[in-house]
């Protein structure tokens, strides 16, 4: 045992290791969520994050140690977004005729997603600097940071908050939409791009690529409406 944890100490001091574990706990959590057809509650991206918080847990490895090794991951958010201008392109004729209910849908949804974050924390109590770390939480991650940064928030904590959000998003729209009858791919993409940003879009282009396409576009384009709407709405709400 002892051995093993000198060993262990050797390797977690590299870069490597962690960049080696965060793709391992993806490929075994999408290995589960394929096994169970790819259900919503079998969402990979949160199964990894539970594999990783165990694996941190077990070896007592604080998060910056983690991140360290797997920043790299990380800088691949840039071009996995840029990628989703594919599905967009593809799609571009459709985009088009639905242009007037994407931009009211969009208004709709960015609105109740930084209106409904900032009345619930005022109604519990949360100082300032903490309703400017959850008003963007429905904004794809290098843009909630920036927003959060500048209103005086902790991006650390409002990078926990997008991912949960997305994973909580991912999860519960197939069945939220199913309950509602939406069957339009459009609606249902636009909805989940809106309101779980990347994680929520990458859900939307399992299911159907035309939801991925719409899903794209809401995530984009409620990452402009949120950075322009939250100086606003948390300074009415302070």
């Amino acid at each position: 045992m002892r051995d093993f944890t000198e060993i262990w100490s050797y390797l977690a001091a590299g870069p490597l290791v962690w960049l080696t574990a965060t793709l391992v706990a993806y490929l075994l959590a999408d290995a589960v969520a394929a096994r169970l057809g790819r259900r919503p509650l079998a969402n990979p991206v949160a199964g990894a994050v539970v594999l990783l918080a165990l694996l941190l847990w077990l070896t007592g490895t604080s998060y910056d140690t983690y991140f360290e090794g797997a920043q790299f991951v990380h800088f691949l958010l840039g071009p996995a977004t840029v990628c989703l201008a594919i599905p967009l392109w593809l799609h571009r004729a459709t985009v088009r005729r639905a242009a007037l209910p994407i931009v009211a849908a969009l208004l709709a949804g960015s609105f109740t997603a930084l209106a409904s974050a900032l009345a619930l924390g005022k109604a519990l109590g949360l100082s300032p600097d903490m309703l400017a770390t959850i008003a963007p939480k429905s904004t794809t991650a290098p843009v909630a940071l920036g927003i959060s940064q500048s209103l005086g928030g902790s991006p650390t904590l409002t990078a926990v908050l997008v991912v949960l959000t997305g994973m909580i998003g991912a999860v519960v729209i197939t069945p939220m939409m199913n309950a509602f009858r939406i069957t339009d791919w459009r609606a249902r993409g636009l909805a989940v791009g809106v309101a779980a940003h990347g994680i929520g879009t990458a859900r939307a282009l399992q299911v159907n690529p035309q939801a991925g396409a719409f899903a794209g576009i809401g995530m984009a384009l409620n990452a402009i409406v949120t950075a322009l709407l939250a100086p606003w709405l948390l300074a009415l709400f302070l």
